[in-house]
């Protein structure tokens, strides 16, 4: 695309690439080597190019505006590895340094002036897996995610947070060691305050200089895909940072923001809201979604508060309904349609993810559909009734049964990922351990239970980081985890790291919990219904008919002689128990083998009975079927 194309696309929303025309760029004009640099201020008064090469004020650099507003200026002064800003002259006179919007990287914080680095194309080494995921894509595919903070997983002696370099040495046998199938991370681009965990953005195309360099992200993105582990990164479209050397108003007017003075601004975060229907934002968002996708390999995109971006009073400052009186933001809407649909031209096999808590918009529906276009949502409402109820006093279970099972009466209307996130393990919720009903030891075998009904259940997975072998603490973004834990005496840490990751590798080898994940096809209820001792049993099936019967007893009452009805004849055995010694439980070993019985159980003509481990989960399957 040369420069004219370039900037025609950009003025009407069809640039998907702005980074190789806006920025810092290599060029040869007038016998000189040196660079172009190019800004889109479309009312400002000057724009002047200042940094290192100009003693940044002293000698700044006269830009010149073309009729798309556009400001651009060549020399050869700049020298790779030196710091540059542009010198805005807003509307209405006022001076301010502004940062490069779609800089790709950034010097470290509180800095935000752009380094001038020109991006190497890799010699990428994961053509088997990017081949794999092309060909088998990831919807009849285990997805189980490990979700990640880069900046608190883990520190070094000295206290300094591990960068990527480090985190591809650590965290990645780690991921393999668990047995997850991909890690998620919350935001990795540039940000000025790590208290923000990343969700407030200033800098869309910028690699967080806290975390290392761009190559030390692909590098680790590499060696993720040849582990087998693929690497979704948190994306914030919606809203962006305010500080004023940053994109808000640009150029003294509304360059990126909306025009109108509360849909601009975001009171609940204390943020500026993107004008989604305006072209040139549009181009520069979906060009920041397709270089991560394209430069650092990602394998999918986690869209968060897509409910901002839909839903015009979903902010709690002042709003003004829409054309037809109602909620709608139309401009949000069909801008994450429009995305999802470029993405999938472009990359059909990367996933699409919305973090979305509501259920007024189709978000996982095709777009011919009137759907978003998502490949899954969050399924938050599941998330916030399973953890209340794994919070309550097993006495009163049976009075609130149906919060285990009401997710059942909708669990297709979408594609979802179950999600146990960052959000529930902060601002005085607790830890995931810490949630869960009784003592210490009740505790654990809550949690056992808690994540084999995650797993057994259709969707896919996401748990975060710590949750996995039960710290006790609550998440804290500038303490690496509570690794510590993992040394108590009792060893009920270690042998939750233990179960879980027993427990993932469970989900990877039973294709039953998995490959239809979008259909009552993979599901059959057994018994939903009895509350009085609050057990839950269903099946799950994949697409050859093989079953794996789940039974979850949500009370520390062990039920000897327990009986439910199966489809099949024949001799069953038990392939998980959650009550195991070696996961931290008290059973020595599991339930012998059973041979069904004939008897009529509800609509079932065979009957299977065994013990029901107190507060834990059973899983069968068939070992030989029987004639009848």
């Amino acid at each position: 695309m040369d420069n004219k194309e370039a900037l025609y696309t950009f003025g009407i929303g069809e640039n998907f690439h702005i980074q190789q025309y806006f920025g810092v760029h290599c060029d040869h004009q007038e016998d000189k080597d040196g660079y172009v640099f190019r800004v889109w201020a479309p009312n400002a008064e000057l724009v002047q190019l200042i940094g290192d090469f100009t003693e940044w004020r002293n000698e700044p650099l006269q830009m010149t505006k073309n009729e798309a507003g556009v400001w651009e200026v060549f020399t050869d002064l700049p020298k790779e590895g030196q710091l540059y800003k542009y010198l805005v002259t807003r509307k209405g006179g006022q001076v301010v340094e502004k940062m490069e919007p779609v800089a790709l990287y950034l010097e470290e914080r509180p800095g935000t002036a752009a380094v001038v680095k020109i991006l190497e194309d890799k010699k990428w080494k994961d053509g088997l897996w990017m081949g794999r995921r092309k060909r088998f894509g990831f919807k009849q595919r285990p997805v189980n995610i490990y979700e990640a903070h880069a900046n608190s997983w883990k520190k070094d002696e000295t206290g300094k947070p591990y960068q990527f370099k480090e985190l591809k040495e650590e965290l990645i046998p780690y991921l393999v060691k668990m047995n997850y199938t991909h890690v998620e991370f919350m935001p990795l681009m540039a940000h000025p305050l790590g208290m923000s965990w990343g969700y407030q953005l200033m800098g869309y195309f910028a690699f967080e200089h806290t975390y290392g360099t761009p190559e030390d992200f692909q590098d680790f993105v590499e060696a993720c895909h040849q582990n087998n582990i693929g690497v979704i990164v948190d994306w914030v479209p919606g809203h962006f940072t305010q500080n004023d050397d940053a994109l808000a108003y640009f150029d003294g007017t509304p360059t990126y923001e909306y025009q109108d003075h509360h849909r601009a601004h975001n009171y609940r975060w204390g943020a500026l809201n993107f004008d989604l229907g305006k072209n040139q934002v549009q181009s520069f968002l979906i060009s920041s979604a397709l270089f991560w996708i394209e430069f650092y390999h990602i394998d999918g995109i986690r869209v968060d508060a897509v409910s901002n971006m839909l839903y015009l009073d979903y902010d709690d400052g002042p709003w003004s309904p829409n054309q037809f009186g109602g909620n709608r933001n139309f401009e949000g809407y069909n801008f994450l349609r429009r995305l999802n649909g470029i993405v999938k031209y472009h990359h059909p096999d990367v996933m699409m993810i919305a973090e979305e808590s509501t259920a007024a918009t189709p978000i996982t529906k095709p777009l011919s559909e009137d759907g978003c276009g998502f490949d899954y949502k969050w399924n938050m409402g599941w998330m916030n009734d399973i953890l209340r109820f794994f919070a309550e006093d097993p006495i009163y279970r049976q009075y609130d049964f149906n919060l285990v099972t009401f997710s059942f009466m909708y669990v297709f209307n979408e594609n979802f990922i179950l999600p146990f996130s960052h959000d529930e393990v902060v601002h005085g919720k607790k830890s995931m351990m810490h949630k869960m009903w009784g003592d210490r030891y009740n505790q654990f075998a809550g949690l056992r239970t808690l994540y084999t009904y995650q797993i057994c259940h259709p969707g896919k997975k996401l748990l975060f980081m710590g949750s996995e072998f039960g710290q006790f603490l609550e998440w804290k973004y500038d303490h690496e985890l509570e690794w510590g834990n993992l040394d108590e005496e009792d060893k009920l840490n270690l042998k939750m790291q233990g179960f879980t990751s027993h427990l993932n590798q469970f989900y990877r080898e039973h294709k039953a919990l998995w490959q239809i994940d979008d259909s009552y096809e993979g599901l059959e209820i057994i018994d939903a219904d009895n509350t009085a001792e609050s057990v839950l049993s269903f099946i799950r099936k994949n697409d050859k008919g093989d079953m794996l019967i789940c039974i979850f007893n949500m009370t520390p009452v062990e039920r000897r002689d327990f009986t439910i009805g199966v489809p099949v004849a024949g001799i069953y055995e038990e392939v998980l128990n959650t009550e195991l010694e070696a996961f931290g439980g008290v059973w020595k070993e599991g339930n012998p083998n059973v041979r069904t019985q004939t008897g009529l159980w509800k609509h079932y003509q065979n009957t299977l009975t065994f013990t029901l481990p107190a507060l834990g989960a059973s899983i069968w399957k068939i070992k030989r079927r029987l004639k009848k």
